[in-house]
C-alpha cells in the first residue's frame, strides 16, 4: 500500500495512474472487437485485415522508437503525449462519423498505433518523477494495475452491453470518451517541460547514434529473450477462444469469463509484487513468472473440459504479473538515462512476441494441434527465461 500512497501523493504519478485507467478502458473497448468490426461490419476480407494488422505493427514500432528518441533528445514529453492522444481521438471520431473501409484503415492501421506510443511515454514520465528512495518496480507495478483494473471493468461493461443488444459500433463511443479524457488530462495536468522538480537531461545523441544504441547486440538479445517469454501471452489470447470452441462443455461466454478472471487476478498480483520486487533480480522474477505462466498455457488444451480449468486464471495472474510489469523498469535500467527510448523498447518487444507467437502457432498446428502449440510456446518461454537469467548474470547493465 505504500506504493499506492506514493502514487496518490505525487501529482505526476497520480496523473499517470489516471491516464492508465483511461488507457485500459480505451484498449478494452477497441482491441477485442476490431476483427469483428473490420470483417463482419465493415466488410474487409481476412487477408486485407491481416494487412491492416501488419501495417499497425510497423507503425506502432516505428513511431514508438521515433517518439522515444525524440523525447530523450529534446525532453518535449508533454507535446509527444498530446500528439499520441490526439491521434487516437481523431481516429475514433472518424470511425464514428464516417464508418467504412478507408476510415478503418486510417484508424486501426495508422492513428491508433501512433497512440499506442503513449504507454511508453507514461512510464518514461514515471521513471523521471519517481523518488530514488522508493522501489521503482513496486510503484510501476501498482501503476500498471490501474490499466488492468479498468480493462476488466470495461470488458464486464460490454459483456452486459452486448447482452442488452447494444450495437458493437458503440465501442467507438466509449473509446472516444476515454481518448477525450486522456487529451484533457495530459493538456491540463502533464507537467510543463522545463518546469519540473526533477531534471530531464537531453540525451545528447543524434538520431543515428540513438538507433545504433538500440541496435547494440546486448540490447537486441534481451529484446529477443523477453519477447520469447511474453509470446506466451500472445498464444494465450489466440488459443483460449479456439480451445473453448472445440470443447463440448465450453462456449463463447466461458471465453469471456476466463479472460475476465485472468485480468481480474492480475490486479491483486500486481499490488503484491511490490512486496517481492526489491528482494530478487528482475531477470529471476521474469524467468520464474514465465515458467509459472506456461502452466496456464499448457492447461488450456489439456484441462478445457475439466473443472480444474477455472483454477488456471489464478496461475496466469501470478505468472503474468512479472511478464507485464517488470520489462518496463528492466529496459529503463538497461538503457540508463534514456527513459523515452526504454519505453519504446516495449513496442519492439511486442513485435518480437507477435512474430514468435505466430511462428509457434503455425508450426504447432502443422505438426499436431493446439497442445503442440502450447508446448512450443512453453519451451520458448522457458528458454527465454533461462537465457535472460544467464545473460544478466554476466552483464546486468550496459
Amino acid at each position: 500500500m505504500s506504493a499506492l500512497a506514493l502514487i496518490f501523493r505525487l501529482p505526476a504519478l497520480r496523473l499517470i495512474f489516471l491516464a492508465l485507467l483511461l488507457l485500459g478502458a480505451h484498449n478494452a473497448s477497441v482491441y477485442p472487437y476490431q476483427s469483428l468490426i473490420a470483417i463482419d461490419r465493415i466488410g474487409l476480407s481476412e487477408p486485407a485485415f491481416a494487412l491492416v494488422l501488419a501495417l499497425a505493427s510497423v507503425i506502432a514500432v516505428s513511431v514508438s522508437v521515433l517518439f522515444g528518441i525524440w523525447g530523450d533528445q529534446r525532453g518535449n514529453r508533454r507535446g509527444i503525449a498530446l500528439i499520441a492522444t490526439l491521434a487516437s481521438l481523431i481516429g475514433l471520431v472518424l470511425m464514428i462519423a464516417l464508418p467504412g473501409k478507408i476510415s478503418l484503415v486510417i484508424c486501426h492501421g495508422i492513428l491508433l498505433p501512433v497512440a499506442s506510443s503513449l504507454y511508453g511515454q507514461l512510464f518514461a514520465l514515471a521513471r523521471l518523477a519517481m523518488p530514488a528512495s522508493h522501489g521503482r518496480d513496486g510503484v510501476q507495478a501498482a501503476l500498471r494495475a490501474a490499466m488492468s483494473l479498468s480493462f476488466l471493468a470495461m470488458l464486464v461493461f460490454w459483456t452486459f452491453g452486448f447482452a442488452a443488444q447494444i450495437d458493437v459500433m458503440a465501442i467507438y463511443l466509449s473509446a472516444g470518451l476515454a481518448s477525450f479524457g486522456l487529451v484533457a488530462l495530459i493538456y491540463f495536468d502533464w507537467p510543463q517541460d522545463g518546469s519540473t522538480d526533477w531534471a530531464d537531461q537531453p540525451s545528447g545523441l543524434k538520431f543515428v547514434q540513438a538507433c545504433k544504441e538500440i541496435a547494440h547486440p546486448a540490447i537486441l538479445l534481451r529484446v529477443l529473450l523477453l519477447g520469447a517469454i511474453s509470446a506466451t501471452g500472445i498464444l494465450y489470447m489466440v488459443l483460449v477462444s479456439l480451445v473453448f470452441e472445440d470443447s463440448v462443455l465450453r462456449d463463447a461466454s466461458d471465453v469471456a469469463l476466463y479472460v475476465g478472471m485472468v485480468a481480474g487476478w492480475e490486479v491483486p498480483c500486481l499490488l503484491l509484487l511490490t512486496k517481492v520486487a526489491n528482494r530478487c533480480r528482475r531477470s529471476t522474477l521474469l524467468a520464474v513468472g514465465g515458467a509459472v505462466y506456461t502452466l496456464h498455457l499448457l492447461a488450456l488444451p489439456l484441462l478445457a473440459d475439466s473443472a480444474w480449468i477455472w483454477v488456471m486464471p489464478l496461475i496466469a495472474g501470478i505468472g503474468g504479473t512479472a511478464i507485464i510489469s517488470l520489462p518496463i523498469s528492466y529496459y529503463q535500467d538497461l538503457m540508463h538515462g534514456r527513459p523515452g527510448t526504454a519505453g519504446a523498447m516495449l513496442a519492439l518487444q511486442k513485435l518480437v512476441s507477435d512474430m514468435l507467437g505466430a511462428a509457434a502457432f503455425a508450426i504447432g498446428t502443422m505438426m499436431g494441434g493446439y497442445e503442440t502449440v502450447a508446448v512450443i510456446g512453453s519451451v520458448m518461454a522457458l528458454l527465454g527465461g533461462v537465457g535472460l537469467a544467464f545473460a544478466d548474470r554476466h552483464q546486468p547493465r550496459l
